[in-house]
């Protein structure tokens, strides 16, 4: 059984920033709570650690779409069963709306009732949230 999620948030500021964040698969620990690390391969190839309640996961993924800022899509190639893509869309000239989905085969317990309880979406909403606050952090500053 495989689960989806579709989460966004709008974001005070341009494409341009939005873009640069997700754009480095390595600074994704910074606003991705359960990324412990992102390790880049080669140019389209990244191992991925994650912390989850109750197990770390390991896996390499691979970018199989890349349109600046516009989109980003990736899928796994070893370990867990995951792929997802993130957009981005120009609400005005300092905003923006951050979409992320993401299909995934739950695995064990933990991970079944997360996605039954929706505990994945919340967790989701979460990350895009500490993704709003960097982005709004970091166009503060001038980057």
């Amino acid at each position: 059984m495989s689960s989806s999620l579709m989460e966004s948030v709008d974001v005070p500021v341009p494409v341009a920033v939005c873009w640069n964040l997700w754009s480095d698969v390595t600074r994704w620990p910074r606003f991705l709570h359960h990324v412990e690390r992102v390790d880049r391969i080669d140019e389209r190839h990244f191992a991925w650690k994650l912390s989850l309640p109750g197990a770390d996961k390991l896996f390499v993924a691979e970018l199989t779409e890349v349109v600046a800022e516009d989109r980003i899509a990736w899928r796994t190639t070893e370990g867990v069963h995951h792929a997802g893509v993130v957009t981005f869309h120009r609400l005005s000239d300092t905003t923006s709306r951050v979409a992320l989905q993401i299909e995934y085969e739950p695995h064990g317990f933990v991970e079944h009732l997360g996605a039954l309880t929706n505990l994945d979406a919340t967790l989701a909403n979460y990350d895009l949230g500490q993704f709003q606050k960097l982005a709004t952090e970091t166009a503060a500053l001038g980057y």
